[in-house]
């Protein structure tokens, strides 16, 4: 094994702005099991992709063959304190505050390091990873000593609390690992489970995607479920209510990346205006952003259902205007949202609507909303 070459990796994510550091072996997970449970329970919604790709979870040598030594990195993402928000604007989780996708800035500082390793070590190989391959990097940044798994299912760091994206390079290297008796510090604690507005959390560390917000705004590709439309409050991408009231996350560097700060273009969002975007504006003004992955239609039914539950009655005209959109979603939340603002206007265009609607999840939502009347 060697250290140097662990030193020299260290010192330069160091340099290109991770605050955490750790290696850790390549071995199958723990919770290599705890996911294949979490799957067969279904707390995975839609998200098919770990199912797709189960075995790949528990043997890294399926996503780079021959693979010794996994670094894991936190690279942070806190910023300004939340900022006090209108009723026509919309919630953001704090890693999509920023004007840039957090996968492409940190894909270019993983490539620096993977360089350096098959630059300075002919014939060994290393690929980096953010999100996107079969790797489980809460469970190998346990292993490599960078914090535990709290009860609402995140990686905490006594030093840096939870808010920093994980990333990892897997590399032939053997590298020595960094590994520390696990520890956690969560204790008694249970203010993320008492304080999730959807009660997503089934016990400590175990997280029903389904009633999650996160999953619901971003991941849901469909309808969401009308019991938990009240609880979305004014989230319109993401929730961060379990780390926002985590004492951990009273520490923690702030972001090294200027393109993860707010910009006034990009947070607060209007909803109003939000609901005006054809697919192109929407795609200029998105494309490059953490908001692009629900597209246009899913995050247009959110921020109805965003409008709908502050009955914000300013964006009653707009809302008639997506009864005749081209997703049947997106007209099935804007009539979920014109009948909780409960305006004359709204209830006359659900009507004259409902006649020329042709799909059947949307009628139903017309009929809801109408025998309500």
């Amino acid at each position: 094994m060697n250290i140097v070459a662990r030193d020299r990796i260290e010192f330069a994510a160091k340099e290109l702005g991770f605050v955490l550091f750790g290696v850790a072996p390549a071995v199958t997970p723990q919770g290599f099991h705890r996911l294949i449970d979490w799957l067969a329970c279904g707390y995975g919604g839609d998200m098919h992709y770990f199912q797709n790709r189960l075995d790949a979870y528990g043997n890294l040598d399926r996503v780079l063959d021959g693979t010794r030594s996994v670094i894991v990195l936190g690279f942070p993402y806190r910023t300004i304190p939340p900022p006090q928000l209108a009723s026509h604007h919309g919630r953001v989780a704090r890693y999509a505050w920023g004007q840039a996708d957090y996968h492409d800035l940190i894909h270019e500082r993983l490539k620096s390091l993977t360089t350096l390793i098959t630059d300075s070590h002919p014939g060994e190989r290393a690929r980096g990873v953010v999100d996107s391959a079969p790797v489980m990097e809460r469970e190998f940044a346990q292993l490599a000593g960078l914090g535990w798994c709290g009860k609402n299912s995140l990686l905490l760091n006594r030093q840096q609390g939870s808010y920093f994206f994980l990333s990892c390079v897997l590399t032939t290297l053997d590298l020595p690992p960094t590994t520390t008796e696990p520890t956690d510090h969560c204790g008694t604690c249970t203010r993320c489970l008492d304080a999730c507005p959807t009660d997503a959390f089934v016990s400590a560390g175990v997280l029903d995607s389904r009633r999650c917000i996160s999953y619901q705004t971003i991941e849901n590709r469909g309808e969401i479920p009308r019991e938990l439309r009240d609880a979305i409050g004014n989230w319109l991408f993401g929730c961060d209510v379990c780390q926002e009231v985590c004492p951990w996350n009273r520490f923690g560097q702030t972001a090294t990346d200027d393109l993860l700060w707010p910009a006034e273009s990009s947070y607060p969002v209007d909803l109003i205006e939000l609901l005006s975007l054809d697919e192109s504006q929407f795609r200029a003004r998105f494309r490059h952003t953490p908001l692009w992955r629900p597209r246009r239609r899913g995050l247009l039914r959110n921020a109805a259902i965003c409008l709908g539950n502050a009955q914000e009655t300013r964006a009653v005209m707009p809302l008639i205007a997506l009864l005749g959109d081209d997703e049947s979603i997106v007209r099935g939340a804007a009539v979920w949202s014109l009948a909780k603002i409960n305006d004359r206007r709204g209830w006359v265009a659900i009507a004259d609507a409902y006649t020329a609607e042709r799909d059947e999840s949307v009628r139903q939502e017309m009929e809801i909303a109408l025998g309500t009347l």
